[in-house]
Formats: structure tokens, sequence, C-alpha cells
């Protein structure tokens, strides 16, 4: 990236587990982190969108510490940059705005410090910062992801064109992950472990060979997190049961919540988000679709990546 360069990143929005996929299963959303960014004397980081107004302006900002401390693990000082961000992604509700803000801050230091880092280099880096590679996969890959994180390693695949779409019913409330990881278990037992990882499985093979009435199925009998998760979501049932008699083939947390997300055959979602909305005015009822590109950079009308 040169001094003239006006560089834009653009990350996608990402919902995870979708059920028994416990921090391994994610898919793209067509909501998106948006950077516009140039070389400045400075580094500074605004927004115009009311959720952000209250971030730090400057180096401080975790898009900023992202892209500076993954240019210094590679030897790099990052030249300070002036950032202008836009997001539709809703802070804290499930819908992976952490995990973008950490592909947006790894993508900035690889374009701005010319690192020249592969897309799997870019996950096993976003997957340290967030801890898990479910999201930021999404985010960086697009399209439904299964990944696997251990020994300082992350194996992911990456499915696109799956002919469904969702509607997300996204409460006013937030609901940190911290908080939603701490009503969680911290062993399983033998049994246990064998049925939540196998209903895991049969939801990737469901999804994947389009058997929409199994994969709801799964999404409904996962052991990992839900039992212990959906008593934090006012009216997940009455939730459930609506979008379910309304044509959805399955309903799950996204993430670790508080947004519901109903999955529904593509072409179908539009009658469902106005069923939803009616029934649940207090929240916001979107029809959402997959995002297939992942994450992408453009300059001057030429997309690089």
């Amino acid at each position: 990236m040169t001094l003239n360069d006006r560089l834009i990143i653009k990350v996608p929005a990402s919902s995870a587990n979708l059920g028994p996929g416990f921090d391994s299963i994610g898919l793209a959303l067509n909501l998106y982190l948006t950077l516009e960014v140039e070389k400045h004397d400075k580094w500074e980081c605004r927004s115009q969108c009311e959720e952000l107004k209250d971030l730090p302006t400057d180096e401080s900002h975790f898009i900023c510490q992202v892209a500076i401390q993954t240019a210094a693990h590679y030897g790099i000082k990052l030249s300070p940059c002036k950032i202008s961000v836009d997001s539709e992604i809703p802070l804290a509700r499930g819908l992976g705005s952490s995990a973008a803000a950490i592909v947006a801050g790894i993508e900035l230091a690889d374009s701005v410090g010319d690192l020249g880092l592969t897309r799997q280099e870019k996950l096993l880096l976003a997957t340290k910062w967030e801890g898990h590679p479910d999201n930021v996969g999404a985010s960086l890959f697009g399209g439904l992801v299964i990944g696997c994180y251990r020994q300082n390693e992350v194996d992911m695949l990456s499915f696109r064109d799956l002919p469904f779409e969702m509607v997300a019913l996204i409460p006013q409330d937030i609901l940190l992950t911290k908080e939603s990881r701490e009503v969680l278990p911290t062993t399983y037992s033998q049994g246990e472990a064998i049925q939540a990882s196998s209903t895991a499985n049969l939801l990737v093979a469901a999804l994947l060979s389009q058997n929409w009435s199994l994969a709801g199925k799964m999404m409904e009998k996962d052991l990992f997190h839900q039992p212990y998760r959906k008593p934090l979501i006012h009216a997940y049932h009455e939730m459930e049961q609506l979008a379910k008699s309304s044509g959805a083939f399955g309903v799950a947390l996204s993430g670790a919540g508080p947004t519901v997300i109903c999955f529904i055959e593509k072409g179908k979602g539009k009658q469902l988000m106005h069923t939803m909305q009616a029934g649940f005015p207090e929240m916001n009822a979107m029809l959402l679709s997959i995002s297939d590109t992942g994450s992408n950079i453009c300059t001057a009308e030429k997309f690089v990546q």
C-alpha cells in the first residue's frame, strides 16, 4: 500500500455453532464491517455508527491493536493510518462483531505492512485472537465453515452455494460471550461427549446433503451449550415454535446469543421475516443470506484478494 492509496477492507458477519457445532462450525452472513484506510501521520479511527461512536479513536482502538500487534509479530512497525469504520454488525448480539474486527485488523496489517500472508496464516492468527476458529473462519473464507483448532494448528473446510437463508431475531439487549460462557459446564461425561459430537457430525452431513428436516432436528439436539444458554434468552421457545410453524426447518442460538437465528429454504425467508417481526415486535427481524466471498480488500477499484 502506497501513501496515496485508499484501501477498502470488507469483512462479513458470522453465526457460529448452529446448535451442536460448538466452537467449530460457522456461517458467513451478508452484514459487513467496512474499513476505509489511508496512510496518515498518526493513528486515527473514527465511525459515524451510533454503536461505535464511544470506541477509542487512536491506536488503542481494538482493530488498530490487532493490526499493530500482527505486524509486530513479523518484525514490522506498521505505518499509522486514518481509518473510517462502518459496520452493519450489531455489537454483542452473537453475530461475530469481534471476529470481524479481528479479521479486519489482520487484513489491515497484511496490506499496509506488505506481510504477504496466506489465508491459512491469517486464519491461525485470527483463531489465536478469538480462541476458536468458527467465527473468524467464516469471516475469512465465507460460506459454511467447519474447523478444528488444537496444538497451535487450525484445519478448516469451507462450503459454498448452500440453498438456504436465515431470519435473525435480534434483541435490544446485549449478551457478552464471557457471561454466556460462565453458565456452561467445565466437563462433560464420555456419554455426553459422544452424543454431542455425533449430533454435530450429522448436522454437517444433513446441511451438505440438503436434508433440511434432519439438520433442524440436530440443531435442537445440541448438548454442548444450548441447554445452558437458552434460559438466558427471553421467549426462546416461543420464537422457536413460531418459526417452525411458519416454515423454518431449524432454529438455533447465533453463537452465544442473544440473537436467535431461524433457517429456511432459499426464497422463503421474506414471509418468515414478516411473521417473526409481527410475533416479536420488540426485536429486529432481519432476513440474511450466506456471504460466500469472505473478507475482501479493494484498492483503486481493483480487488487484490
